[in-house]
């Protein structure tokens, strides 16, 4: 009997051990389930190369100040598809040096997804080749068609081209009855494309440039360079081509020498930063640019007006007044197109993120509405441009 009740004793607590050994198994189990749940996604890696000091700062500064404030609002909405961006800037000063080394370093020790910009076209060119060795979206803030012609699988740009500004001026002279012009462009990647899409698209347009002079990027006295294109008489307009403080030199010089032909600026125009240098040599300026400049001007149904409008109110809301740009839209695109593009996706695999660029169709940006292929990383045509013109010191519609 005593046996009997022993391994009856016996049972019961070998059933008692297996039953607390199994709730312990569940709660562990269910700790752990609960644990993965709960634990934080990965943050996105997103890199930025942009000149926000130096010769460029005009660009690079608003891109950055752009580029931050929209990661704090997808941020703030909860990231995309859940997970928060972490972004990292680097400040290259418009120094191509610094930009490849900041680069490779983005890439090989950050990992990051992509990387937006840099601000200029020399920075662009010098990283294009690394990015695209080592399969890394990169989405430049520069203006230069070299930058994605030839197409480049992981290069993208989000500014206007330079061959579509280049016919838009070709287009108003035509307009105006100009023929015979002289060229000034300044000795940075964006000058020498800019001036070789003038050259190549002149005759088209039965254009004769009659001057054709670069100038240091450096330079903060151009009048001996105004003088010597002043002196042929045959020049009817002058098209001065860069990104540079030179842009308010130049204007100052011919108007110092009384020199008024008409004066026409590349896109790179767009930052009444320059107006403001040039002071009242600005005025009469005419210049191609992306409809940020004129957006309280567009109809209310124009697929733009809300982007830009949103995007000017709170930039210079978060900014104290300090005005919106069309540098600052470049990286407002760059953010947006490659959020919109992960979204797209459902994933940060950079293959699939890569792909929802180049196939984004109808996207409206601040430099207008992009359709990407594989054929065309820039995805913006002619009708981006509007021209634009210098009124009482403000940007205004061009009115012939």
């Amino acid at each position: 009997m005593t046996i009997m009740k022993n391994m009856l004793k016996n049972s019961v607590l070998a059933m008692g051990l297996m039953v607390c050994a199994a709730l312990v198994l569940t709660f562990v189990s269910g700790c752990s389930r609960t644990e993965e749940k709960e634990a934080p996604k990965e943050t996105i890696k997103v890199g930025a190369i942009l000149a926000e000091t130096g010769g460029a700062s005009f660009l690079g500064g608003p891109e950055a100040r752009t580029i931050r404030m929209m990661v704090e609002k997808i941020n703030a909405e909860g990231g995309i598809n859940g997970q928060q961006i972490e972004l990292i800037i680097k400040d290259s000063a418009a120094n191509p040096d610094k930009a490849i080394s900041f680069a490779k370093q983005l890439i090989e020790e950050e990992q990051v997804l992509a990387i937006l910009g840099p601000s200029t076209s020399g920075e662009s060119m010098k990283i294009k080749s690394i990015c695209e060795k080592a399969e890394t979206i990169m989405l430049s803030c520069a203006a230069a068609e070299v930058i994605v012609n030839p197409v480049a699988k992981w290069v993208f740009k989000t500014p206007q081209t330079d061959s579509f500004a280049a016919q838009k001026i070709f287009m108003e002279m035509n307009n105006l009855g100009i023929s015979k012009i002289a060229i000034l462009a300044g000795n940075t990647g964006f000058g020498k494309a800019g001036r070789e899409q003038l050259k190549q698209y002149a005759p088209q347009f039965n254009i004769d440039i009659v001057e054709d002079e670069v100038y240091d990027k450096s330079s903060t006295d151009l009048s001996a360079v105004v003088t010597k294109i002043k002196a042929n008489e045959d020049v009817q307009a002058v098209v001065n081509w860069s990104i540079v403080p030179a842009q308010a030199i130049v204007a100052k010089n011919m108007r110092q020498a009384g020199w008024d032909v008409p004066l026409f600026q590349s896109h790179g125009f767009g930052n009444i930063k320059y107006v403001e240098a040039a002071g009242e040599a600005a005025e009469g300026i005419i210049f191609p640019c992306g409809r940020l400049l004129a957006a309280e001007m567009l109809a209310d149904d124009h697929p733009q007006k809300s982007v830009l409008t949103g995007y000017i109110n709170a930039y210079e809301t978060k900014y104290d007044g300090e005005k919106a740009s069309t540098f600052g839209g470049h990286g407002y695109d760059a953010i947006m197109i490659l959020a919109k593009a992960i979204e797209n996706a459902g994933s940060t695999d950079k293959y699939k993120v890569r792909d929802a660029i180049e196939n984004l169709q109808g996207f409206a940006g601040t430099g207008g509405v992009f359709n990407f292929s594989a054929t065309d990383h820039n995805g913006l045509g002619i009708d981006a441009f509007e021209m634009m013109t210098v009124q009482d010191g403000k940007f205004v519609l061009y009115n012939k």
